[in-house]
């Protein structure tokens, strides 16, 4: 994919905002798998689960699609 800014009705967008919305709808995906299987009562800071989750989520999805 690279990242190329893609234009959009003039706007310049940066494909790392791509990048961040992918990664906050796998995140919210996850944590709901996660609530709904017995994984979910061994979180003990959900909040804190919630950032480190969306982090790595978004780091393996920039390195995935992000340039060579």
């Amino acid at each position: 994919m690279g990242l190329r800014e893609w234009s959009l009705g003039g706007i310049l967008l940066s494909p790392f905002l791509i990048y961040v919305v992918l990664a906050l709808l796998l995140t919210g995906a996850l944590r709901l798998l996660l609530r709904i299987t017995p994984l979910g009562r061994w979180i003990w800071h959900e909040a804190l689960f919630d950032c480190a989750l969306y982090v790595c989520v978004l780091t393996l999805i920039t390195v995935v699609l992000g340039p060579l």
